[in-house]
């Protein structure tokens, strides 16, 4: 009798490296020192698990944002026909992303998780790169565009990129049938950018692992409550958004009871919680968005998909939190200037941000490299920051319901009867 194995994802082989890396840190730790222990193993075999695995993906950032942005930039449609209601969704939904990771750096800051505890890289990082000169804001702006786009790349200017891909995208949009072959180019290149980084993902338990064992065999128990401060910093951020930043929108553009939305659009955010997985819930929002909000079927479709796509709050809240977390603990002091970069360089890559797995932390790194902070921290979150999946994609998805309601309720194609009513959609009754 043959008996099917089951097939163990991504995300719990990266908690089990994670648990590992954490076991075999703390007995290396209480080892005496030794060449065996110091040289082969802690920076010998850890560390050279862990670079290649950090290299893997620093490697993927420039290629991976800038076609990806181009990619996401020309498939939002003809800029003329999406009109009034792409340009309102469009609108709402980068505003709410550059809202959700202005709240996140700013709360980080005040709760310093990376100061919780006794954790402290600063001496690994170079001293030109923890020594910030404040850059004026009209020079940050500026800076943007870029005088060449090669250099750009070749330098990993990652603002410069973002605008110069979202460019090239929104022109390929413009231009319509006439450069179809040029978009499916970009289309297909942004699948091969997302099986590379699924495969540089398949070594991510055991990168994990050497990062997470190396950090406590150098640090030991000092590194648990800055990690512990990271975690809770995040998803207390995330409840925060979504009941406050969209309770908030909802009752002042509306009119409407944020309390009965969220009940009515609980079935969604629970399958959201429980797939981690935007795309993977996308019928389901549809339906519960259609019945229990009582938004109009066309509308649904094209605002929940677009948002699927876009609409990346609770990843951006991560981005804010972690460059915060990250730069505390290697005890770099981020300006006003690098604090802006974060928040430009985070809103417009979610433009073309996937929702798949791996594709956030390229992204983390992509911020992180902006603001010159080392990407080896990285390593420090990324176990832990697995647990957070599911309440991202739930803030995720309540994000892009409230822009549905709003949009819907402003083209009067809204039924207040099924938003009120008693007979909701219930994924039990299914």
């Amino acid at each position: 009798m043959c008996v099917e194995k089951k097939k163990i994802s991504l995300t719990i082989k990266i908690l089990i490296g994670l648990g590992l890396g954490f076991a075999a840190g703390i007995l290396l730790y209480f080892i005496p020192s030794s060449f065996v222990r110091d040289t082969l193993i802690v920076d010998g075999l850890f560390y050279l698990v862990g670079q290649i695995f950090l290299k893997g993906i620093k490697m993927l950032v420039v290629p991976l944002v800038f076609i990806s942005l181009v990619n996401g930039a020309a498939n939002i449609g003809d800029i003329k026909k999406l009109g009034r209601i792409g340009g309102r969704t469009v609108l709402f939904y980068l505003v709410t992303t550059a809202v959700a990771i202005t709240l996140a750096l700013a709360i980080a800051s005040v709760v310093d998780p990376g100061q919780a505890g006794s954790l402290d890289l600063s001496s690994v990082v170079e001293k030109e790169v923890s020594i910030n000169e404040s850059v004026p804001l009209v020079d940050v702006l500026v800076d943007m565009v870029p005088s060449n786009p090669v250099s750009a790349m070749a330098n990993a200017n990652m603002l410069q990129i973002i605008v110069f891909a979202l460019l090239v995208g929104v022109g390929l949009s413009a231009l319509g049938s006439k450069v179809n072959h040029v978009v499916d180019l970009f289309s297909q290149l942004n699948d091969l950018m997302m099986k590379i980084v699924s495969f540089i993902m398949l070594i991510a338990p055991y990168g994990v692992f050497a990062l997470i064992a190396r950090t406590f065999a150098t640090e030991g128990l000092a590194a648990i409550r800055p990690l512990a401060a990271y975690f809770f910093t995040v998803f207390g951020v995330l409840i925060l958004h979504a009941v406050l930043t969209y309770g908030s929108i909802l009752k002042v553009f509306t009119g409407l009871s944020p309390i009965r939305f969220f009940r009515n659009f609980a079935p969604a955010m629970s399958v959201a919680f429980s797939t981690a997985s935007s795309s993977g819930t996308l019928p389901v929002t549809i339906e519960v968005a259609e019945e229990n909000l009582g938004v109009s079927k066309s509308i649904a479709s094209f605002t929940l998909p677009l948002g699927a796509t876009i609409n990346m709050d609770g990843t951006a809240i991560m981005q804010g939190v972690a460059t915060i977390f990250i730069a505390q603990v290697y005890g770099i002091e981020l300006t006003f200037a690098q604090l802006l970069t974060v928040i430009l360089t985070a809103t417009l890559a979610s433009i073309g941000t996937a929702g798949v797995p791996g594709v956030g932390l390229i992204m983390l790194s992509m911020v992180l490299q902006s603001v010159n902070i080392p990407i080896e921290g990285i390593g420090l979150i990324m176990g832990i920051d697995r647990l957070l999946d599911m309440t991202r994609t739930a803030v995720n998805i309540t994000g892009d319901a409230v822009c549905t309601l709003i949009v819907s309720k402003k083209e009067g194609e809204f039924d207040e009867a099924k938003f009120l009513g008693e007979n909701s959609f219930n994924l039990a009754a299914k």
